[in-house]
């Protein structure tokens, strides 16, 4: 693989890690959404990741699968899923958006997991950028040594 390959992957891996806070943070604006009805609740959503490799030969020795030169290792968003945990149901009576029977529904966002996961996307796209930052020193530096 070439060097400037790394852009690619580390451009993908922003790109994913993007869609991944984006979604985080449309949960973790919904998460006190009330409803009377189980149909309008807001449900937690999550991306689906495919991650995929291009060119995969089979190495002549030993049957070993090896990637090619030219091969890049990609990390697509396939589709954004609602979960499909139980929704939170309270007994509010003198709630405005209660039902008939005193219950008012909520989503099926954990705070708690939603910050960890908005911590851990934010991270993953910091890395990234420093792999890009890394490659693109060392692209300055190959054409310095002609000089």
């Amino acid at each position: 693989m070439s060097l400037t390959g790394v852009f690619d992957i580390a451009g993908m891996g922003m790109s994913a890690q993007s869609v991944r806070l984006n979604t985080t943070a449309s949960n973790l604006a919904n998460a006190n959404s009330a409803s009377s009805n189980t149909d309008e609740v807001y449900r937690a959503r999550h991306p689906v990741f495919e991650s995929y490799r291009r060119d995969l030969l089979n190495a002549a020795s030993y049957g070993m699968q090896t990637v090619s030169d030219d091969a890049a290792v990609g990390l697509k968003v396939t589709d954004i899923v609602e979960s499909q945990k139980p929704l939170d149901r309270r007994y509010e009576p003198n709630h405005p958006q209660a039902d008939e029977d005193g219950y008012v529904y909520y989503p099926n966002v954990n705070v708690m997991e939603e910050m960890a996961d908005m911590i851990s996307a934010s991270r993953s796209f910091q890395v990234n950028v420093e792999v890009m930052n890394a490659a693109k020193q060392m692209l300055q530096r190959v054409l310095t040594l002609g000089q």
